[in-house]
């Protein structure tokens, strides 16, 4: 099954790094949150992934272009016509496919123009900057038993992020963008898709959580996956400094990975 990443914007939020690199590209420990993210996806066995791209997005092309240079030691013979040698043989079992989605295509939008990639089946997305802990298999075991077209992963949290109105069985029954609420399921990303959400997807003007969300809703084709345990996002600096705290400390709720 696919990863859908969602990794275009410009990250305005977050302007000390995002200026010189997408924000996805930031770095925690080393590394770019967005291979955090993968590493994730990758020890519940899921190593194909489709990258939406768009702000610099050369950045993140040339990042996977050389990624045995990141992640190896290196000799170059000069002498021998600058044959390059890769020592330790690190690498990930992924395939990786970066597709430019647009400068300013809104979410929705690079989901929309991702579509022949997944060719028709199940896949799952979520947003290039934020980490998480949850059970992926679990997830997505959950998708498969309500078998309806959409499922998001909803945590609850002190921001004002979108917010959920769920039902007891986990039926999304609204979806509300960046109100002022407290305490309550927000979207946090992880989600797991069927072909159909293509059909409430437009052009690249469509915001996914704001029309396609609604109307899911309302038809009762949103289910929420409730994750009790951590997940935290990087809009802004401070968030950033957090997640590189929790990595230098070896405390890092998402790395389950060795």
């Amino acid at each position: 099954m696919k990863v859908v990443l969602l990794a275009g914007g410009a990250g305005t939020r977050i302007s000390e790094e995002s200026e010189f690199k997408p924000k996805p590209m930031i770095e925690i420990g080393g590394r770019p949150v967005l291979w955090h993210i993968m590493k994730e996806y990758s020890y519940y066995g899921f190593h194909e992934f489709i990258i939406c791209a768009g702000y610099k997005q050369e950045y993140i092309k040339e990042w996977f272009a050389d990624y045995f240079l990141y992640t190896n030691d290196v000799t170059f013979d000069y002498e021998n016509g600058g044959k390059m040698t890769i020592h330790k043989g690190v690498a990930e079992p992924w395939k990786v496919t970066v597709v430019d989605t647009g400068r300013n295509t809104m979410t929705g939008g690079r989901i929309k123009r991702i579509e022949p990639y997944v060719k028709g089946e199940t896949f799952m997305m979520t947003y290039g900057d934020g980490v998480c802990d949850v059970d992926i298999r679990d997830l997505l075991a959950f998708h498969r038993e309500h078998k309806k077209t959409a499922t998001l992963t909803s945590v609850v949290q002190k921001q004002e992020k979108g917010v959920l109105d769920i039902s007891e069985v986990g039926a999304v029954r609204a979806f509300r963008e960046k109100k002022s609420n407290d305490g309550i399921p927000i979207n946090a990303g992880y989600m797991v898709f069927e072909p159909d959400i293509f059909e409430y997807l437009q052009d690249d003007a469509t915001i996914l959580e704001a029309e396609p969300m609604d109307r899911l809703a309302a038809a009762g084709e949103l289910m929420s996956y409730r994750h009790d345990g951590f997940w935290q996002c990087m809009d802004t600096l401070l968030e950033k400094n957090k997640l590189e705290k929790l990595w230098a400390r070896g405390n890092a709720p998402w790395k389950k990975w060795q």
